[in-house]
């Protein structure tokens, strides 16, 4: 079986009305014996009757997510938000979890995954910590800038296989407070920045601070974490059709 995950899109910077998403997330879904579906940006109110099409959630990168959905005034150097993605992602989130279903967050994924659910984000790391703009080199892609450490009782680390790993990282936020049923799985080693969260209790739920889709086609990729994504669909699945 095939599961179908669908994946939610990101603006065009500087190009209103327009939405996009790297050829990565596709090619690490198929990599994964999956079927990509893009989720248009479309009404809250329609989020249930788009997960009855989709056997799994991927929520990707992209711009900051609003903080008046954490009750937090907008920081000075918040970027760019768009108040409809996140309203869509925060309903697709909520149904996706009523339901069970696996969900993958990526960067921005990971945030609006943990606002979903009560939790906070700083705004800006730079701002908030020492050293934090070393979370924000996006050239090139692929570089991996720092490690982070893997809580060994987590299933991030049983996806991963290791307790240390360096990552690429391009965000300017992350998480603070932990939303509600979430436990922190990584760290960044060198500051304590918040990598990767889980929800113990459900199937699959998993968020990454780093971009795990750049590495696709390398020898050295994160493709586990999206195989043990679409391994979950297919273990729903088969419950499902007992």
């Amino acid at each position: 079986m095939r599961p179908v995950i669908g994946m939610t899109l990101d603006d065009e910077h500087g190009r209103p009305g327009v939405h996009v998403l790297r050829d990565d997330y596709v090619r690490s879904v198929e990599q994964a014996e999956a079927i990509p579906l893009v989720i248009a940006p479309t009404r809250p109110q329609d989020a249930g009757p788009l997960l009855d099409r989709l056997d799994g959630l991927l929520l990707t990168g992209g711009i900051d997510v609003d903080p008046e959905l954490f009750d937090q005034p907008p920081h000075p150097k918040l970027r760019r938000v768009d108040r409809r993605r996140d309203d869509l992602e925060i309903a697709l989130i909520q149904e996706a979890l009523a339901r069970d279903l696996p969900i993958l967050g990526i960067c921005r994924g990971i945030q609006v995954l943990n606002v979903a659910e009560g939790g906070t984000l700083l705004q800006d790391l730079p701002s908030d910590i020492a050293g934090g703009e070393r979370h924000d080199c996006p050239e090139p892609r692929s570089r991996r800038v720092h490690r982070i450490e893997v809580d060994a009782d987590t299933r991030l680390h049983d996806i991963l296989g290791e307790a240390s790993v360096s990552v690429n990282s391009f965000h300017h936020q992350s998480i603070d407070r932990l939303g509600e049923g979430f436990v922190a799985s990584a760290r960044c080693d060198e500051d304590g920045v918040i990598e990767g969260i889980e929800m113990p209790e459900r199937r699959f739920v998993v968020g990454v601070q780093w971009h795990p889709e750049t590495f696709w086609d390398s020898s050295d990729s994160f493709q586990s974490l999206f195989d043990a994504q679409a391994d979950a669909c297919r273990e729903q699945a088969d419950v499902l059709s007992r």
